[in-house]
């Protein structure tokens, strides 16, 4: 049994857990929800050793224990598995899921062969399916994410904290994943599942608590809960997820065209047409080519063959600021942490970075300091981002407030076709809703043409006109009049399954 008494704890601007108390019990799923900022991710890595309590107690088969770290906290049989990617990016897949628990021959030897080997196990338990030996830099933030899962499994623990870990899998691996945890419920495991995802909670959770900022709200059973109960409980009011209406793309104008684009190892004869007002969908599995032809399109990986076309224009795009300053085509990646935020600086200056050309005045060319404030201002305004103030560190903010500044930022700079790989990756039910909206008007109401790559499809049906399906590096297949026919989830996932049979 894992318990939490009483716990509180702060941080500069912020109250993120007060007098919270939490019971887990072995061989159940236990899921812990709220919106972003409620103190989630806080209780969890307290329990997982990563912050200490400013008050109150953790409690482990009734002992009293205080962690000063993950490491003696997975010492005691507590893993943690963090939406944040802890890994290390220029050691292999390997090494990284068999750290510290290397198979040896003998003290201080380690046999290599039969670490790989073990690897190859644990990955095979995930759906992980890469070389063990390719450096973990070079894999998306989805197979990160496998890695840590992975890892956490090798590591035999008799309580298993997951936050968020099925954020950008796609519904394949999280079949999968679902299989390892209800293996571990069986042999009496503590599982604890932070999840935004409502579908997620139903399907495996056996009891589900809620916390609201920083407090908790309380505990029920999953099977005498209805969705609808549970939104209310995390927010406060109730949630509508139907279809966000008809779009009306102009047809006749065509702003984006890739033409059998190559790329070697990850796009293969890729080519599809983005009109004027349209959301197109991109969905498939990790490594079927979603997110690396929307790389290969914003000039983050070189293009081996094919063109693009900008507004029926040959476009030659050799990086992301050739793509914005260019083209105004912006880019908010799936890897917020790594690639899409400065972490250690503030909110400003994170949401004004990619328009600072736009703010400089003078002969100095100096940033227009005022400018900047106040379109940090709106922008905070406009996404509801929970900051103490504009220059709160980045980093400090919880992961959906995170991604809200990710996607900010682009939407500062005003861009006409804009990119958006797994817009509410980490962002819970009402913040979720909160970032359809501003995609659907962005759309509608805007004229911006936009393309949403998710492993979400409910996100896509919601939103999209039209779903392209990837597989094995190839678009190999359509969806198409998804909001004029007002076509249904089930409906669009029949018309996708042939295409992985």
């Amino acid at each position: 049994m894992l318990e939490l008494k009483a716990i509180s704890k702060g941080f500069p601007g912020v109250r993120a857990l007060q007098d919270v108390s939490l019971t887990f019990l072995p061989g159940e799923i236990h899921g812990l929800m709220g919106e972003n900022g409620a103190g989630k991710s806080t209780a969890i890595k307290i329990a997982g050793g990563i912050h200490v309590p400013d008050t109150g107690d953790v409690v482990l088969n009734g002992r009293r224990v205080v962690f000063r770290d993950c490491r003696e906290a997975l010492a005691h049989g507590v893993g943690l598995v963090s939406q944040e990617l802890f890994v290390i990016p220029d050691a292999s897949v390997a090494e990284n899921i068999l750290l510290e628990r290397w198979v040896t021959r003998m003290p201080g030897v380690i046999d290599w062969h039969a670490t790989r080997a073990e690897a190859v196990r644990q990955m095979r338990r995930v759906g992980l399916d890469v070389d063990p030996e390719l450096p973990v830099r070079n894999l998306s933030a989805a197979q990160k994410q496998l890695v840590q899962i992975a890892k956490a499994l090798t590591a035999r623990a008799s309580v298993l904290l997951l936050d968020e870990p099925t954020s950008c899998l796609t519904e394949h691996e999280v079949t999968k994943l679902y299989g390892l945890l209800r293996e571990l419920r069986a042999t009496g495991v503590v599982l604890v599942f932070v999840s935004h995802k409502l579908e997620e909670v139903f399907a495996l959770c056996d009891r589900v608590t809620v916390l609201r900022d920083g407090r908790f709200v309380g505990t029920r059973e999953t099977s005498k809960l209805s969705p609808a109960e549970l939104v209310t409980m995390m927010i406060g009011r109730e949630c509508n997820d139907d279809h966000l209406g008809r779009l009306a793309p102009d047809w006749s104008q065509p702003v984006l065209q890739a033409d059998h684009l190559c790329r070697a190892g990850k796009v293969n004869d890729a080519s599809f047409t983005l009109h004027r007002g349209e959301i197109l969908g991109f969905y498939g599995l990790i490594g079927s080519g979603r997110t690396e032809l929307a790389r290969v399109i914003v000039g983050e990986d070189r293009i081996d063959a094919g063109r693009i076309l900008v507004r029926g224009e040959a476009a030659k795009i050799e990086s992301v600021r050739d793509s914005l300053y260019r083209h105004r085509i912006g880019y908010v990646t799936e890897n917020r942490k790594e690639e899409g935020l400065f972490l250690h600086d503030s909110v400003r200056m994170n949401l004004s970075v990619a328009v600072w050309p736009r703010l400089r005045s003078g002969l100095l060319r100096a940033i227009g300091v005022e400018r900047e404030e106040q379109l940090a201002r709106d922008q905070i305004a406009s996404l509801r981002v929970k900051t103490s103030s504009a220059e709160q560190a980045v980093g400090t903010l919880s992961g959906g407030n995170q991604q809200k500044v990710s996607i900010g930022k682009w939407l500062a700079a005003d861009c006409d076709i804009l990119i958006v790989d797994e817009p509410t990756v980490g962002v819970d039910v009402g913040a979720k809703q909160q970032i359809h909206q501003l995609i659907w008007d962005l759309a509608a109401r805007g004229g911006k043409s936009l393309i949403v790559i998710s492993s979400d499809l409910p996100e896509l049906v919601r939103l999209a006109n039209r779903i392209l399906v990837f597989r094995e590096q190839r678009i190999v297949g359509e969806v198409r009049d998804i909001d004029t026919a007002k076509k249904t989830y089930a409906q669009v996932s029949a018309e996708i399954a042939p295409h992985f049979a």
